[in-house]
């Protein structure tokens, strides 16, 4: 019983954490779940963190809708592009050995960790970024802020699938990647960003997970596993969607930075194990 209750409160800080930054959750789940279950396939690893991302993703975007925060028609056209990553990624996952799938994540979470702490972005230039091939977007939030920005959208389309393949890969959602990539080079605002990112997460885990599904890779135990984390995720996403309005968030980029280095030099201690 006391197991059924850790899972589900992990899920519950999962999903909180993962829809305030609009990342899913699963660049956590993936490390605890190498580190908790070391004999398991990355298949069966990537299929639990996929399909808790779907739930996380799908009940965070519930609550972005209400805030008013999605830009639907990007979302759509980008999340679209992430499909085809997605279902590589799943199908390339049952090809890469325990310890290889452990060494690539570890190395994956650090520099996560660094750009995370290190970068800070600038400022962005409304005049430079609209230009003529750009592509202009309005979102008027449920407080009544009016977002205006443009981006690339032939870039954003392509960088998407690239976002699937790697997020589908590692079962990590792609919100660490995709949230960074959408503020850093997309131009768009920060509160926007993981709002849409959550909804273009709905979709990307979902065909990452139909594929897991597919390909048998859910054995009972995993089965159980991803219930009752879906369970915690399922309230945690609607926490960290109400905390979006109240907190800022770079100390908790920051933390989060911290303990994604520090689980990526496990894993790869890990990996290194004969």
């Amino acid at each position: 019983m006391d197991h059924q209750l850790w899972l589900i409160a992990l899920g519950l800080v999962l999903g909180a954490l993962g829809t305030l930054i609009g990342a899913g959750g699963g660049f956590i789940l993936v490390p605890v779940l190498l580190i908790l279950y070391p004999n398991e396939s990355p298949e069966t690893v990537t299929s639990i963190s996929l399909a808790v991302v779907f739930i996380n993703a799908l009940s965070g975007s519930a609550a972005y809708a209400r805030l008013g925060r999605i830009d639907y028609k990007s979302g759509w056209l980008l999340a679209l592009a992430t499909v085809p990553g997605a279902i590589a990624g799943a199908l390339t996952t049952d090809y890469i050995p325990r310890q290889t799938f452990n060494g690539i994540f570890g190395v994956i979470m650090i520099l996560a960790a660094a750009y995370l702490l290190f970068h800070q972005g600038g400022k962005r230039n409304p005049i430079e970024a609209r230009r003529k091939r750009h592509t202009s977007r309005t979102v008027i939030d449920r407080d009544g802020t009016n977002h205006t920005f443009s981006y690339d959208l032939r870039l954003g389309m392509v960088l998407s699938v690239f976002v699937g393949y790697a997020s589908s890969l590692l079962g990590i959602g792609g919100g660490i990647i995709h949230v960074p990539v959408l503020v850093r080079v997309l131009n768009f605002p920060v509160h926007i960003a993981t709002a849409t990112s959550h909804f273009i997460l709905v979709i990307m885990a979902l065909a990452g997970t139909i594929v897991h599904i597919a390909n048998g890779s859910f054995s009972s135990s995993s089965v159980y596993h991803t219930i009752l984390l879906g369970i915690g995720v399922l309230f945690g996403a609607q926490v960290g969607a109400w905390l979006s309005c109240r907190v800022h968030g770079g100390w908790i980029i920051r933390s989060l930075a911290v303990a994604l280095g520090l689980v990526g030099i496990r894993i790869i201690i890990m990996a290194l194990k004969p």
